[in-house]
């Protein structure tokens, strides 16, 4: 974990441990421009004001930072901590940022603190956030743990939130959607008997977020450009109210082999929309 300081995220270091020695090799411009994109200072600031708090209490410092304010409709449905049973809890991606903060807040408080988030291996940067992690490497070869990182969240008694979707939601056909969903949090909650909660998150990014997602998709490019934008996003959405909706559990047996995996994962997402 990066230790606490007045500097806790740092672009060189990070680019350091990303590229190792080729990282010398990137013009100082780009670097200032990636500092300048990531919002380094502010962040910064947030973390040491947030230097103390760890898990659902930083989840929501950090969304009083941003000023956001999240509406929750079915909170009832959320199950109660007293039957003893691990939840799988799967939601679209709009933002890919205060969707998962402010998603994280709301199951960290209800089961206190008890769950683990499936992310992005760069949120590892961020000590507040970090013990509720299990990081996926997108930016590099998918780290040898992974299969047995996913196993152990699985198996293990802390309830698991996914974006299934792995990237955040582009805008296809006119719409703002996630790319389709893929099959492990079916696989895994078959064999760990996990129900699944759905969850739907309003909101979307900027046009040009999407116009750069699809641009990159379009040259098949292999390094996710728009995710250098997404924290950008995330600051240009401060100050925005988002509602949060809750559906009823599903329960692990209703995914039999009357389907494919892969096939209830999109009956799933569909339901998700469904309650937009």
């Amino acid at each position: 974990m990066v230790e606490l300081s007045e500097k806790t995220i740092d672009i060189d270091a990070i680019l350091q441990s990303k590229l190792g020695d080729k990282s010398r090799l990137m013009p100082r411009f780009l670097v200032s421009w990636l500092k300048r994109r990531l919002h380094q200072d502010s962040i910064n600031e947030f973390l040491w004001q947030a230097k103390d708090e760890v898990g659902t209490s930083w989840l929501k410092h950090a969304l009083r930072y941003l000023d956001n304010k999240i509406v929750v409709r079915g909170a009832e449905n959320l199950p109660d901590d007293s039957d003893g049973k691990r939840y799988t809890f799967v939601s679209n991606h709009p933002l890919g940022g205060i969707d998962g903060i402010a998603i994280g807040s709301i199951i960290g408080e209800k089961y206190n603190d008890n769950f683990k988030y499936l992310v992005n291996d760069l949120l590892m940067n961020l000590p507040g956030l970090a013990p509720l992690c299990i990081p996926i490497n997108k930016t590099g070869k998918q780290s040898r743990d992974f299969p047995r990182m996913v196993e152990e969240g699985f198996s293990s008694d802390a309830h698991i939130v996914m974006f299934p979707a792995g990237l955040c939601s582009r805008k296809i056909k006119g719409e703002i959607h996630d790319l389709p969903w893929t099959k492990t949090f079916i696989t895994k909650s078959v064999q760990t008997k996990r129900d699944v909660v759905p969850i739907y998150f309003s909101g979307r990014n900027s046009e040009k977020f999407y116009r750069i997602a699809n641009i990159c998709k379009a040259l098949h490019l292999k390094f996710n450009v728009a995710m250098l934008y997404l924290v950008d996003e995330m600051f240009r959405n401060s100050g925005e109210t988002f509602e949060v909706k809750i559906g009823k559990p599903i329960a692990w047996q209703t995914f039999d082999k009357s389907r494919k995996p892969q096939a209830w994962a999109a009956w799933v997402q569909e339901k998700v929309y469904e309650m937009a």
